[in-house]
């Protein structure tokens, strides 16, 4: 899956409107149409913005992954002893 049908994915799943999410990121309706229609990429900040409005990764809006958390949380990232030293 591509990221266009993604983003019209995860926005129809939220019951948002295009120009709901065109207003978070500060565009036009019609340019966010655009981007769910292929008609214009989406420049990576808004790709970004998306990802974390809508509390997944990169790899899964890019269509890398089905799993919609792939990363753990910043500063929860576990760590191993090894030869008495932690690391990650």
């Amino acid at each position: 899956m591509k990221y266009p049908e993604r983003i019209r994915e995860l926005r129809q799943d939220h019951d948002y409107t295009q120009q709901k999410i065109a207003d978070i990121l500060g565009v036009a309706q019609t340019t966010y149409s655009q981007y769910e229609l292929e008609k214009r990429p989406m420049p990576i900040e808004y790709l970004v913005a998306l990802c974390k409005f809508y509390n997944v990764s990169a790899d899964y809006m890019l269509g890398l992954t089905n799993k919609k958390k792939t990363c753990p949380t910043p500063g929860n990232h576990a760590t191993k002893k090894q030869d008495g030293k932690n690391v990650k």
